[in-house]
């Protein structure tokens, strides 16, 4: 009995040392959530400013251009994979590298061969595992990211797109993320990053509408050379804030969960432990009192 109550004392130890942790954690990411969410929220109109500025311009001007023009061909697609760093995130890493494998096998059904770059050391760790081959590799700061880092995935991006696919380079960039829906929600997708889907002027527009007029200095192309890495930077960088948000939020739920179970584990260890000490007072006090009747004398 004193062997078995040690055990369900150092079971209960350990989950209040395990509690304590993932309570540590929880908050941490509660505190972060807030901001990320902010960060979000910030700079989602600037994306799709610049993403709607783009259609226009290619919508109402006849320039063949590198960032909306169709390959009559496909020979390479590049697929970049947003992970996170660190885990105890529930399913936020597995989720995006299972959405990513999907497309893969979708891509090569095409008889499109398949290129990566991965964000994050899970998704490194990943491909390290599985002894496969990514492009590029960038780790630290997933869930704080930086336009700078955003610049430097930008700039991978458009050297790797102008190329042409003999030479190493891709016809087609998709992006598979965690997108940020609520706090109990987050959803992974993917979105084709280049050629840009125009999809602006499909329609024909209303006699209200009033049409935007585009003066180009000193040509059409060469705006759209230079909207070309601030439209990939500004889609990164919100795909990088839409999974670190995801990434907290995902933490959150999941410490949260952990610091439930180990509740539930400190209240059932605690009982057996107390139904222990019980029994082991009752067999002490049955031999005390056996002893005692041993050394009365017999009348």
């Amino acid at each position: 009995m004193a062997a078995q109550l040690r055990v369900y004392r150092q079971k209960i130890k350990s989950a209040q040392t395990t509690k304590k942790i993932t309570r540590a954690m929880e908050l941490i990411s509660a505190s972060r959530i807030q901001k990320a969410q902010a960060r979000v929220a910030a700079s989602g109109p600037y994306a799709r400013a610049v993403t709607n500025a783009v259609s226009a311009v290619a919508t109402y001007s006849n320039v063949d251009h590198i960032l909306t023009t169709e390959p009559e061909k496909v020979e390479r697609a590049l697929v970049v994979v947003f992970t996170s760093d660190r885990g105890l995130a529930g399913a936020f890493s597995s989720n995006v590298l299972k959405e990513s494998e999907q497309l893969a096998t979708l891509l090569r059904s095409e008889g499109k061969e398949v290129a990566y770059f991965v964000v994050g050391r899970k998704a490194a760790a990943y491909f390290s595992f599985r002894k496969r081959v990514a492009e590029k590799t960038w780790t630290g700061g997933t869930d704080q990211p930086t336009f700078e880092v955003a610049k430097e995935i930008g700039d991978a991006l458009v050297e790797i797109f102008v190329k042409d696919a003999s030479e190493g380079g891709v016809d087609e960039i998709h992006v598979v993320y965690n997108r940020f829906v609520s706090m109990v929600s987050q959803v992974p997708e993917i979105v084709r990053l280049l050629p840009l889907e125009v999809v602006e002027g499909d329609e024909a527009p209303a006699d209200t509408d009033v049409l935007p007029l585009y003066e180009f200095e000193p040509e059409v192309g060469d705006v759209l050379d230079a909207l070309l890495p601030v439209y990939i930077e500004s889609r990164i960088f919100n795909a990088m804030l839409q999974s670190a948000a995801s990434e907290h939020a995902a933490r959150q739920r999941a410490m949260k969960s952990a610091s439930d179970n180990a509740d539930k584990l400190i209240r059932d260890y605690t009982r057996l432990a107390n139904n222990a000490r019980q029994s082991e007072i009752t067999q002490q006090i049955s031999e005390i009192v056996g002893g005692a009747d041993a050394l009365t004398p017999a009348r």
